[in-house]
């Protein structure tokens, strides 16, 4: 059955809306202000908003706004007694469904509800259908490793044991992870993921746990953390081993008691969700260290997946190529392409230091920059892996040394950013370079930044 939030500071027709719409066979609630609108959002999915533009504190075009951000928002009709077309214009261009002037007719009222309500079926339907087309759980590869792999994946699957996956960065650890969501008990669910490497410390305990208004510099609205929105379903915690000692303390506590407090709140908040991690270090190493806690290893560590490089699997560089041609071919609009069997070969002898997300980019890469061609050969492949791939001396590709050295150093740098997910700060850190020196440096090689 539908949900209608009705948000109006007049007592008045809040009543009137909630006895015409329940009238209707809707479930109604009621907010008096754009505060009250955003908590109850926080708690409760509605199919639609009647959201009145006039409100104290937040007006409703500020509430609009943030509601529009929410993931899966509803669909918002906005209602005002002073309306102008400038305001309605601006409601628009943020995202409202419709426009209503008060004194409301009812009837018109009844119509755009139900309008919206199928709006917003046929947004979750396109979104349904999007995923169906672009699986993330298909695992390629013929591999004596990769045929094991999937045998265990489809034994410990259908449990609800924690899962800490190993593997080098772009082995592909976040396939595994929706791939044991995907056959699992909790499939219908929400799968969420959360990159512990790419999250600032000071930020990820609030995008793990949620926070509420004005708990610290910034908290301008109360948030729904990543462990509340996976209840029910899967919490994906990539590259756990990158997380501070602080905010280990804090998952380790909810696990044990599948409860946590979000930041700057006193009331505890039970969640049900099933716990994937995955890590690119030796998490026994780092607990010597002192990075790691050893409390935490052993609740994660309950089933183990080792994703194995894809220099120990190279029979699958073949099949992993044609299906990234494939489907880069479809992505970019181009016909049908081809890989010859000398670039195969090419490709087969090169390291892939970057694993299957290296592969993967090449052959983004190559499809991209060569649009006209539909038969790929040794020569359209990135000067780093033809070299290596060809086992021939960089002298015989360039023509000078300075082409040559910055040919190596534009494919490290990719390299690079590739193993931090684009992130600039982190790779100029790892490079050991000022941060705009990086930046004056990719623009010399004509790197772009999302590169």
């Amino acid at each position: 059955m539908p949900t209608i939030l009705i948000v109006d500071d007049e007592s008045g027709i809040r009543q009137s809306l909630k006895g015409v719409l329940e009238d209707e066979g809707y479930k109604t609630a009621s907010a008096e202000s754009g505060e009250a609108c955003l908590d109850l959002l926080q708690k409760r999915a509605f199919d639609v908003i009647l959201l009145d533009v006039w409100l104290p504190g937040i007006d409703g075009l500020e509430t609009l706004q943030q509601v529009r951000d929410l993931e899966n928002a509803p669909e918002v009709i906005m209602i005002s007694g002073h309306g102008t077309i400038e305001t309605a214009v601006r409601a628009t261009k943020l995202g409202a469904y419709d426009f209503l002037e008060k004194p409301l007719s009812l009837d018109k009222t009844l119509i755009l509800v139900k309008n919206a309500i199928a709006a917003k079926r046929m947004r979750q339907e396109n979104r349904d259908l999007k995923k169906q087309l672009t699986p993330k759980s298909v695992i390629v590869g013929n591999s004596i490793p990769m045929k094991a792999l999937r045998q265990q994946i489809q034994l410990m699957a259908p449990t609800n044991g924690r899962v800490l996956i190993y593997g080098e960065s772009g082995t592909g650890k976040e396939l595994v992870a929706h791939a044991i969501h995907a056959q699992s008990l909790r499939k219908d669910e929400t799968f969420v993921e959360v990159n512990c490497a790419a999250i600032p410390e000071d930020l990820i305990e609030s995008e793990l746990f949620g926070h509420h208004k004005g708990s610290f510099p910034g908290a301008t609205t109360d948030k729904e953390g990543k462990f509340q929105k996976a209840h029910g379903g899967t919490l994906f915690l990539d590259e756990i081993g990158d997380m501070s000692l602080k905010t280990q303390a804090k998952v380790l506590r909810t696990l044990d008691e599948q409860r946590f407090t979000p930041v700057g709140s006193d009331e505890p908040v039970t969640v049900d969700a099933r716990l994937i991690a995955s890590t690119n270090k030796d998490l026994e190493e780092e607990i010597s260290r002192g990075n790691f806690r050893e409390d935490l290893f052993y609740r994660l560590n309950v089933i183990p997946f080792s994703v194995p490089p894809l220099r120990e699997r190279k029979e699958d560089v073949p099949l992993l190529a044609n299906h990234f041609l494939k489907e880069f071919s479809a992505a970019y609009g181009r016909r049908p392409r081809e890989i010859t069997d000398e670039a195969i070969e090419a490709l087969m002898h090169y390291s892939w230091p970057g694993n299957v997300r290296e592969l993967r980019n090449v052959i983004e890469r190559i499809v991209i920059m060569n649009p006209t061609t539909t038969r790929f050969d040794r020569k359209h492949l990135p000067p780093l892996v033809h070299r290596d791939g060809s086992r021939r001396t960089a002298a015989g590709d360039f023509s000078t040394l300075h082409q040559a050295r910055a040919a190596y150093e534009r494919d490290y740098i990719l390299k690079k950013l590739d193993e931090h997910h684009g992130n600039v700060s982190r790779t100029a850190e790892v490079l050991g370079l000022e941060r705009s020196h990086l930046y004056r440096k990719m623009k010399t090689l004509g790197i772009a930044a999302k590169e």
